[in-house]
């Protein structure tokens, strides 16, 4: 009897000493490296907002933050990996509205839920998305459309990916203005910007940060933005609604980031707190304003969490209206 007591104080000792380190190990996270994954190719604004985003993390965590581009299938391919990753907070998605809400409104069997296979840290800052055409084409949107309308099939429009918001924007635009424009889906904006310069197609939407250059150096030309108002980084450009006379054509590519679903909330909450002193950086935001993208500050897991479902409320109507459908 006495030897069972002593083996029974002998394992509640072990299990004790065991939920001891347990607690321990995670009020040390994070103890090694953090993997962000991109879900898109480098160069491209996602990459450059997630680059900047992963070396500001690193600093306030005291722990290299590695960026990891998995690109393909507009984003699906790396958000697919950190839904399988560990929960353990080590792994992270820069995510986009086009991974993060679009896919689950265009797809029929989508491969993961934007709801229940991640749990949001915060919604970090957004651009607006912007419509170019090769110079050779007529200099404003409302002249591309009408000759698009004239000469059915005749362009094409490059985007980062099926099913991304850029994607999304100029199907909408198609559907409400009659314009008849081939999609070439591209594996991220770097690649689509290539074959706009090279002639490849006549036409691509993107962000600012990948397109403004080129624009003013007269490679290209930014047709229109969509944005209830101009940017201060081309304001020569009008937004789609001055360019066409309509209402509420706006379109904002936000960025969030998530991990896989069951990471512990504790850490959740150290990712969250750290995520709001990078974006409160001033620098940050002053870098971010120079590629275009509006800083989001104060999210935190729950507001991230109804910032996406209201996103899914707003945009479904929009998908289901122009009868966009993703074939997986």
């Amino acid at each position: 009897m006495k030897r069972r007591h002593l083996l029974g104080l002998a394992a509640a000792v072990v299990l004790g000493v065991g939920i001891a380190q347990g607690a321990l190990a995670q009020s040390a996270y994070p103890s090694k490296p953090l993997r962000l994954v991109v879900p898109f190719p480098p160069g491209g604004p996602t990459d450059l907002f997630g680059r900047l985003y992963a070396a500001r993390l690193s600093a306030v965590l005291g722990q290299p933050v590695i960026v990891d581009n998995k690109s393909g299938a507009g984003g699906i391919v790396g958000t697919l990996e950190v839904k399988r990753s560990a929960p353990d907070g080590y792994t992270l998605n820069f995510g986009t509205a086009s991974t993060n809400c679009m896919y689950s409104l265009l797809t029929d069997k989508p491969v993961y839920d934007v709801l229940t296979d991640f749990a949001p840290v915060a919604v970090i800052g957004g651009a607006s998305i912007v419509i170019t055409s090769n110079p050779s084409l007529p200099p404003t949107l409302k002249g591309v459309l009408d000759t698009a309308r004239a000469q059915p099939g005749r362009f094409q429009y490059g985007s980062p990916g099926t099913g991304t918001l850029m994607h999304i924007t100029v199907e909408r635009l198609k559907h409400e203005t009659g314009a008849d424009i081939l999609h070439v889906p591209y594996r991220g904006s770097a690649p689509s910007m290539q074959a706009l310069l090279g002639g490849q197609i006549g036409m691509s939407v993107d962000t600012i940060a990948p397109s403004i250059q080129n624009h003013k150096a007269g490679k290209i030309r930014i047709l229109g933005i969509a944005s209830a108002r101009r940017s201060p980084l081309i304001p020569d450009v009008p937004t789609v609604d001055e360019a066409l006379g309509t209402k509420g054509f706006e379109a904002l590519l936000w960025n969030v980031i998530v991990v896989p679903a069951g990471t512990p909330p504790a850490i959740v909450e150290t990712l969250s707190q750290a995520t709001a002193k990078v974006m409160g950086d001033p620098s940050v935001q002053e870098q971010l304003a120079n590629l275009g993208i509006e800083t989001i500050t104060g999210s935190n897991p729950a507001s991230a969490a109804a910032y996406i479902r209201s996103e899914l409320v707003r945009w479904k109507p929009v998908i289901v209206g122009s009868g966009i459908k993703v074939t997986e």
